[in-house]
């Protein structure tokens, strides 16, 4: 039976240790987490994702505490309530406004990283399905979460997302009515999806988390140079306090205070965001109340999914629906359809490195043709980058073939 110490004060360190192995918790996910030096900032998107998020959990139950959950009050109790009633309640819904939107650059940031530098290959495959799992999540939970102010462009978003479950010329619209509980948005729709944004796909994000950082632990994180490190004797050298040596450093002190300098960093930007330029996160034409006999001239989501919108656009709904899933699922397969066996950043692999900025200019053409209306020229750009990043996946499968012949040949 394992001793206890008597004398030890409730809820010390000591007292913690002999209950639920705190030491060995701390060693394990702290001070013997070890991670590589040679990394750069962008490593601490993950914590700035983090820390974000529990922004968005904060402010959030604020707004909850105001929020009605009804067709005829949802509009007022966020506009007026909300905005002029409750003390600072137009902080809070900043805040949060603000925090739903940045929080997608970070991802983006930290998704393009982790294709950059190859942290999606060797042994790394459920780091990036995690990652991707993550990503779902927040979508989810940013469309869910702009159904609730009950504005025109909220109502007519969510009429556009839920017919897509009719499943083009089959037509199942009896499946889109059992998702709004109705035949167009109204009380039980709102009900639903405020149940999804206020408690379901938290609880999933945050088990999500979890899961991402477990398959981060190990095999590790992954470098700059993508060089296969001895973490064990690394961490051998830096304990004899041969650190220079040595080619890690512990996640805690060491790493955690270059990701709170970053953080500090980021969070001037977001609140400097918050106070003088919050009106980005809001749509205007979300300021009027929702009117299902008024339709919007033009209605398109947030910029964030603006890009995967536009795929969907160009072509007839059969078509476009096929498009648009292939677009969803096509990222969650890239440890899988990259052949090359190389973990190297993208400006060492040539053809690689071209592959992926024309990625990049792709995504960024397709989200500013998707805030535009889909006539003449903009309808036949939006085609042509639509069908380019289709065929991305191909050229990546014919590019890392190549790079996987080259490397036997050598």
């Amino acid at each position: 039976m394992a001793k206890f110490d008597e004398n030890a004060k409730p809820f010390s360190n000591k007292w913690l240790d002999e209950r639920i192995g705190l030491n060995t918790l701390k060693r394990v996910l702290q001070t013997e987490y070890w991670i590589p030096k040679d990394i750069n900032f962008l490593w601490a998107m993950g914590m700035v994702l983090a820390a974000t998020f529990g922004i968005l959990l904060i402010s959030g139950i604020f707004l909850l505490m105001h929020y009605k959950t009804d067709a005829n009050l949802a509009f007022d109790s966020v506009n007026y309530t909300i905005m002029t009633e409750v003390g600072y309640g137009w902080l809070w819904r900043h805040i949060h406004g603000v925090g739903a939107s940045i929080v997608f650059l970070i991802i983006y940031i930290h998704m393009f990283t982790g294709i950059y530098y190859g942290s999606y290959k060797r042994g790394r495959e459920l780091i990036w399905l995690s990652g991707m799992g993550l990503f779902v999540a927040f979508s989810a939970e940013a469309f869910s979460g702009y159904m609730l102010p009950w504005g025109q462009m909220s109502y007519w978003a969510g009429m556009v997302i839920t017919n897509l479950f009719s499943l083009g010329s089959i037509e199942a619209y009896g499946l889109v009515e059992w998702i709004r509980g109705d035949y167009v948005p109204g009380d039980a729709y709102l009900m639903r999806f405020f149940m999804l944004h206020v408690l379901l796909i938290p609880l999933v994000i945050i088990g999500l988390i979890v899961l991402h950082f477990g398959t981060l632990r190990l095999p590790h994180v992954n470098n700059q140079e993508g060089e296969e490190i001895d973490f064990d004797e690394a961490a051998k050298l830096y304990k004899e306090g041969k650190v220079k040596e040595s080619k890690v450093i512990p996640f805690s002190p060491v790493f955690l205070s270059k990701d709170i300098f970053v953080m500090g960093i980021y969070f001037i930007l977001f609140f400097y965001l918050v106070f003088y330029n919050f009106e980005f996160a809001m749509d205007p034409v979300n300021f009027d109340p929702a009117d299902g006999l008024k339709t919007p001239a033009h209605i398109y989501p947030e910029w964030y999914f603006l890009w995967s919108y536009e795929i969907l656009r160009p072509f007839n709904k059969d078509i476009g629906l096929i498009a648009f899933g292939i677009a969803q699922a096509a990222l969650f397969f890239l440890p899988f359809i990259d052949r090359s066996p190389v973990v190297a950043p993208a400006h060492k692999r040539k053809l690689f490195n071209i592959w992926f900025w024309v990625l990049v200019v792709i995504m960024i053409a397709l989200t500013a043709l998707g805030k535009l209306p889909p006539e003449g020229i903009y309808h036949d750009l939006g085609y042509f980058f639509a069908v380019a990043f289709l065929l991305m996946g191909p050229a990546l499968v014919w590019i890392t073939t190549i790079e996987k012949n080259q490397m036997k040949g050598a």
